[in-house]
């Protein structure tokens, strides 16, 4: 049986002084049963954002303790399978997101979400895109909310750490006490409503501990493209750490210097907004697998 920690182990922020919930050995697979990111608050038509307690937002399940994991080593989370609930929330309120000083009134939805696809406001299929939105290990100082990302990883809302994902994360106090939660069933780069398809599910990951920190962080591998994570107060800041991350990879693992790394990045990289919604805005820098295979670089 695989462990499990279950939706009723919630943290608001992600810290060093809170107790883990589960400790498994390096190398486990573990369940994560997880609420949406109102803390499953809304739940039937009727409900308003006006009701909801804004101090249970963005709820993370765990922490899970890594047998193994010490500071300064590297947290290896491959995201095996998602599961979702058959309905997300989707929420727009006056003030909030890129444009909503536009609002006057906020709008909850409820949106059916099946195999392949959701259906937006009764008419509207698009395809399903299972993601995680919160994601992160205990910082080693003060703690953070759930609702900020950081070097951490925390909300990043990050739509390509999805299923077949590999994400890569600091271990900043011993057994890196990972957490996870704010699923979403389709979100688009920006989650400039605030709001993606806010949903509840289950992740079951597999843990393994890398000695030391080879790769800049947090660091994400797909099937087509390796992904430099940053985030920062601005998304200008967000984008150039993310650049430079990228960089540092190349030089240190793929045999190039300065000049000609940063050339590769201006011809085959591209630089995406995750969120700008955030205290601190995320940025991701992507490139190619194939570029990277080509240069010797070893993926996680």
């Amino acid at each position: 049986m695989i462990p499990t920690i279950s939706a009723e182990h919630i943290i608001y922020a992600m810290s060093s002084q809170n107790p883990p919930v589960l400790r498994v050995a390096d190398g486990s697979r573990v369940r994560f049963e997880t609420c949406d990111c109102f803390t499953d608050q809304i739940q039937q038509p009727g409900d308003t954002l006006e009701q909801l307690d804004w101090n249970r937002i963005n709820p993370a399940t765990g922490p899970l303790y890594i047998e193994g994991a010490e500071p300064g080593d590297t947290l290896r989370v491959h995201i095996h399978r998602i599961e979702l609930d058959k309905r997300a929330v989707l929420a727009t309120l006056p003030g909030a997101g890129v444009a909503g000083a536009r609002l006057t009134a906020g709008r909850i939805d409820f949106v059916p979400v099946a195999e392949d696809h959701v259906v937006l406001f009764d008419t509207l299929r698009l395809p399903r895109n299972s993601m995680i939105g919160v994601i992160g290990t205990a910082p080693a100082g003060e703690a953070v909310s759930c609702g900020t990302p950081d070097a951490h990883g925390g909300n990043m809302d990050t739509k390509i750490i999805s299923e077949g994902t590999t994400l890569l994360l600091p271990v900043n106090v011993a057994g890196a006490l990972l957490a996870m939660g704010d699923l979403h069933a389709a979100m688009g780069d920006g989650e400039v409503g605030v709001s993606g398809l806010e949903i509840k599910g289950v992740v079951e990951v597999d843990v393994r501990v890398i000695k030391g920190r080879p790769y800049p962080l947090p660091l994400a591998v797909t099937a087509d493209a390796c992904h430099t994570i940053a985030s920062a107060p601005t998304l200008d800041q967000a984008a150039e750490m993310a650049t430079l991350m990228m960089s540092d990879l190349l030089c240190a693992h793929g045999g190039l210097d300065a000049n000609r790394a940063i050339a590769l990045q201006s011809i085959a990289g591209d630089v995406h907004i995750c969120q700008m919604v955030d205290p601190n805005r995320t940025c991701r820098f992507a490139l190619p697998r194939a570029v990277c295979e080509t240069l010797g670089i070893m993926l996680p």
